[in-house]
């Protein structure tokens, strides 16, 4: 039985790198960044105002109320291209370029409008809201760096600096299957001593973040029939996902039939609760990860060993789970040997402090206590944690 650390840098040691490719700008979101953004241009292009009021030249208006002559008007998409000389101001409208020879802006409110003339009401600074050109970035200025994902907030700045098309990381091909005689699908009905296959869909909806996924058909405690059902499989993935079947019972195939195949399995028991009999195992070009069957031991070990593993072949700057530290509302009891990496749901005291409230948790089957978990909070082997300690927690 290896560490939690240990078993990371197996898995790390043998990632392969995917090759990049060129997506459009409304499919990028999600993916991984195989290039450099930069921006083509100052922003702001132009001095902008901030305000809708009167551009003029702070001198001007240095013993107020000042009276202007009003000799023009900058509005967004238009703006008033001569130089403002003294004695004189420009109606301006919030993001329209200042005019040259103009150094503040003084608001709408503070002015008073007649005959073609505007009394300025109060002084106004040098620069005063004004956003001046290229305050923001620079021209050729990087912006995002190759590993960043993509996310709905940088969209904006992709589409400001002209990126119709973004080149990214290749998605993984990854396949799910689900072992054991006791599962069916989930549009039948379960028979006596049947359960229904939520441990694929769980593992679809984790992975189709990073991934192209496909759920495989349902393999039944059958040595030969898993091992032809993993051989045809790793011609057509990159990674393939295996729940069940990884303990040391009678009907537990997965080691087995990864053995008899030929696959290199790097480790299949590790010191952590809930997913001690996690394998992880390499074919060919395909990596392989045997996870447990029940279906909370599947998640964790997921978010653990897989998704990190998902994002390193893309590239990604920052695979592993963000990670933080929370007040515990009540103790929680380690285990001898394993480190605890438990379901919890967060929440803000009226200190304002985060903390972990543990769920009602019956043991690793219990899918639909974790379907509340918004962490992982981490139970060092052999160390209890008490009430009102701060612990390290794993975001989801």
């Amino acid at each position: 039985m290896i560490s939690i650390t240990e078993a990371k840098k197996l898995v790390e040691k043998e990632i392969f790198e995917l090759k990049s490719e060129t997506v459009k700008l409304r499919h990028c979101q999600g993916r991984i960044l195989a290039q450099t953004i930069c921006s083509d241009m100052d922003m702001p292009p132009f001095d902008r105002s901030q305000m809708d009021g009167f551009a003029v030249k702070s001198e001007d208006v240095a013993k107020t109320p000042a009276k202007l002559k009003i000799v023009g008007e900058s509005i967004a998409g238009k703006g008033w291209h001569e130089t403002l000389s003294s004695g004189k101001a420009v109606r301006i409208m919030t993001g329209a370029p200042v005019p040259k020879g103009a150094d503040s802006v003084q608001i709408v409110e503070l002015t008073l409008e007649e005959n073609g003339f505007i009394d300025i009401l109060k002084p106004t600074r040098i620069a005063q809201n004004i956003v001046s050109k290229g305050t923001e970035i620079k021209e050729n200025e990087p912006i995002f760096e190759p590993g960043e994902l993509i996310s709905d907030k940088m969209i904006a700045t992709l589409a400001a600096f002209g990126y119709t098309e973004i080149l990214v990381a290749r998605k993984p091909r990854v396949a799910i299957l689900a072992t054991g005689s006791e599962i069916v699908d989930i549009e039948k009905t379960p028979s006596r001593d049947q359960i229904r296959n939520s441990n694929s869909w769980m593992l679809e909806a984790f992975a189709k973040k990073y991934a192209n996924v496909e759920i495989l058909p349902i393999a039944v405690d059958d040595l030969v029939g898993l091992k032809n059902t993993i051989s045809e499989s790793i011609a057509n993935c990159d990674c393939l996902i295996i729940s069940g079947g990884v303990s040391v019972g009678n009907y537990d195939f997965t080691k087995p039939a990864l053995r008899e195949i030929g696959a290199e399995i790097f480790f299949e028991t590790v010191s952590l609760k809930p997913g001690k009999p996690t394998v992880f195992a390499k074919l060919e070009n395909t990596l392989i990860f045997g996870l447990p069957g029940n279906p909370v031991s599947v998640a964790v070990t997921f978010y653990v060993f897989v998704q990190e593993a998902l994002l390193m072949m893309q590239k990604a700057k920052h695979p592993e789970l963000k990670s933080g530290f929370a007040k515990l509302t009540n103790p929680i009891k380690a285990t001898k040997e394993r480190d605890g990496l438990l379901p919890v749901s967060l929440e803000t005291n009226k200190n304002g402090e985060l903390t972990v409230e543990t769920l009602r948790f019956s043991g690793s089957s219990n899918f639909i206590a974790f379907s509340r978990a918004d962490a992982l909070v981490f139970v060092p082997r052999d160390k209890n944690l008490e009430e009102g300690e701060i612990a390290e927690i794993y975001l989801l």
